[in-house]
């Protein structure tokens, strides 16, 4: 066996190369969602901040890749939530009440 060559790509690989799709495919998108539009979009997790998914009231933490959802109409920045994506799918199919473990923190 032959032992493993890396090639340095040089400048000139990196032109003709096309531009790296985006995580996740498309990064914005509308779904529907309790009779609303909702605009929906994947995030690499690199802000460095813990969320709360309101799906699973788990913590999200830094550096995980999530979904980021707000109303599309009359939505601010306090409007945006922060959902892990299985529990962006399984919207639907949660129940509307979600209770905190013994050992989840409260915020």
């Amino acid at each position: 066996m032959s032992p493993r060559r890396n090639r340095i790509k040089s400048a000139a690989d990196h032109e003709d190369s096309a531009p790296a799709a985006p995580l996740g495919g498309a990064l914005r998108r509308t779904e529907s969602y309790q009779g609303d539009e909702w605009v929906v979009q994947t995030v690499a997790g690199t802000a460095g901040r813990h969320y709360r998914c309101p799906g699973c009231d788990q913590e999200i933490p830094p550096g995980v890749g999530h979904v980021v959802a707000w109303p599309m109409h009359g939505a601010g920045v306090d409007d945006r939530r922060h959902w892990h994506r299985a529990c962006w799918g399984a919207r639907d199919r949660r129940a509307s009440n979600v209770q905190r473990g013994r050992g989840a923190p409260r915020y």
